[in-house]
């Protein structure tokens, strides 16, 4: 593939990823794949005729099949000054701030846009960092995204040893980079995520709790192409060009009087993250399994746990209807859980 970007050019490259990826995603194989984006999408944007959830969740797999293509071809388009030909930097000055700033900061994205791009770019903008990253089951190229990332000053840290090496960055300042929307099991931390109970990581917001350490929340957006997109073969539309921005910065002070800091600091980075989604939902990988895991409650059949209802609450942002609806879907997901016949535990 990085061959044929080298050949081709990463414009005609990226044409064929998606016509590949079309045909790829209406496979029996990706029945069920495509069936949960749909279903997500649904849920995340009801007001979505059946024709553009159908758009959006193949448009998931063109946005996969890009983000390989466009990995691959970088280390070659993003070198020394020339990555000004393909990325646009948009508003990142309050995240500029705090990465300038002599202490730690935790940086946050999705799956949203091209996250390799957004490390990749802010390391050639002057500021390297660690990123937690799980190794991949293929030896070769898991060494070659090592290689890379490690030139453009990104280095790895291995999430099977994160718990030792994390606290060590941080207390000599380091900044950390997470891709934090994966589901985080059945004893993760249960936030809202589109109006959706979604289980998240702790490890983020307790390590910015105990280094007082700023969460930036940023993204690389593709600026051409999308589900909406009314020629498929237009040269504009498969353009290699991004936008990085930052959605928010999470201060210490914002959560120093919140009731639960900890479900505070981790409900406001999903929350950005979702607002990183709703800006290119044509950007992210639907068929994922965000979702998979259910707070116990859900799980045993109990009704809905009043502290967890004033928890949320309690979120500044918080709205009586999104608690409503956080309310509706979680007995929605009770039900199909105890239909599926999974033990109550």
């Amino acid at each position: 593939m990085c061959a044929g970007a080298g050949i081709m050019g990463i414009e005609r490259s990226i044409r064929l990823a998606r016509s590949v990826s079309g045909w790829y995603a209406g496979l029996s194989m990706n029945e069920r794949r495509l069936e949960r984006a749909k279903a997500n999408l649904r849920w995340c944007f009801p007001d979505l005729d059946e024709d553009r959830v159908h758009a959006r969740a193949i448009e998931a797999y063109r946005h996969l099949f890009t983000i390989g293509v466009e990995v691959m071809a970088s280390p070659q388009l993003i070198a020394s000054d020339a990555y000004v030909s393909y990325v646009q930097v948009g508003s990142v000055e309050a995240g500029l701030k705090e990465l300038l700033r002599d202490r730690p900061c935790l940086l946050v994205t999705g799956h949203c846009g091209n996250w390799e791009l957004l490390g990749a770019t802010m390391a050639m903008l002057g500021f390297p960092m660690h990123a937690l990253y799980r190794p991949m089951d293929i030896k070769p190229l898991n060494d070659w995204l090592y290689r890379t990332r490690a030139a453009r000053g990104i280095k790895l840290v291995d999430k099977f040893g994160a718990a030792q090496r994390l606290p060590e960055l941080l207390k000599q300042g380091e900044s950390v980079a997470f891709i934090a929307d994966q589901n985080a099991g059945d004893r993760g931390l249960f936030v809202p995520f589109f109006n959706r109970l979604a289980s998240a990581y702790k490890t983020i917001g307790v390590m910015a709790m105990r280094y007082r350490a700023p969460i930036v929340c940023g993204t690389a957006k593709r600026l051409s192409g999308g589900a909406e997109a009314a020629d498929e073969s237009a040269q504009e539309n498969h353009r290699f060009r991004y936008q990085i921005d930052i959605s928010d910065v999470i201060q210490p002070e914002d959560w120093d009087d919140q009731p639960d800091p900890l479900f505070y600091i981790t409900a406001r980075y999903r929350r950005a993250i979702e607002f990183m989604v709703r800006e290119a939902p044509e950007q992210y990988l639907w068929m994922h399994r965000y979702w998979k895991s259910r707070p116990r409650h859900e799980r045993t059949g109990a009704p809905f746990p009043d502290r967890l209802r004033e928890k949320i609450r309690s979120l500044p942002w918080m709205t009586d209807e999104d608690l409503a609806r956080i309310e509706e879907r979680s007995a929605i997901d009770a039900e199909e859980y105890a239909r599926s016949g999974r033990p109550r535990r």
